[in-house]
């Protein structure tokens, strides 16, 4: 989840209202804290993503009690479709922090009755929420990061949906983003940028099947 800092300063009878970007919690409060010993800053109020205020106070405590819970989310999926087979191969790679640790999760799962490979992506999107429901993810911010522009623009509302066969996995998506009460953001990236979660997709395809969580840090 990120934070933006408001406030105001004063300067002899004057006062001029300030908001920041966008920052992690952590990084947020270090601001906060700084702020508060000088004294550079009046009415100090913390909004979150969802648009929850906070004081610094309340985000110390609200820190300490997630800081042990899985948290900052960022998800790559791919889907790989074999028209010959109609299977669908998927990829999903996971990057979290737990705690002072930032981990990853590499996962493949080999789908069968594909029809297209727009649906292979929607496929090894619900991949990646069903193994974010093993995590016990509930509450957080997961951004999703993917080659399909087709999926992504889809479920942000960009685009719209005209297939049947999308228009069930979107409904299925969106409930389960409901039910786990996830903040979803969208981004998305070129081929390139998705090599790894294409590589886990083709090894699906291929019968390799794969999972792994390491610490990376």
């Amino acid at each position: 989840m990120k934070y933006k800092l408001e406030y105001k300063y004063r300067v002899k009878k004057d006062e001029v209202y300030f908001t920041s970007d966008w920052m992690d919690q952590s990084t947020a409060i270090t601001i906060g804290e700084d702020m508060e010993r000088g004294k550079k800053g009046l009415d100090l109020s913390f909004y979150d993503e969802n648009g929850t205020e906070w004081n610094l106070k309340e985000l110390i405590k609200l820190y300490a009690e997630v800081e042990e819970e899985p948290h900052d989310f960022i998800v790559y999926f791919d889907g790989g479709y074999r028209k010959e087979t109609n299977t669908a191969g998927l990829g999903v790679i996971l990057y979290f922090s737990q705690g002072k640790k930032k981990y990853r999760v590499r996962a493949n799962e080999l789908f069968h009755d594909m029809e297209t490979n727009n649906e292979a992506e929607y496929a090894a999107f619900y991949h990646a929420l069903n193994l974010l429901e093993e995590l016990e993810v509930k509450g957080v911010t997961c951004e999703f990061k993917g080659d399909s522009q087709v999926v992504l623009n889809q479920l942000s509302g960009e685009w719209p949906c005209y297939e049947e066969s999308l228009n069930k996995w979107l409904d299925r998506i969106e409930q389960k983003l409901t039910e786990m009460k996830i903040n979803a953001k969208y981004t998305p990236i070129g081929r390139n940028e998705n090599k790894e979660a294409d590589k886990l997709a083709t090894q699906a395809l291929e019968e390799k099947r794969i999972y792994s969580k390491m610490q990376i840090i």
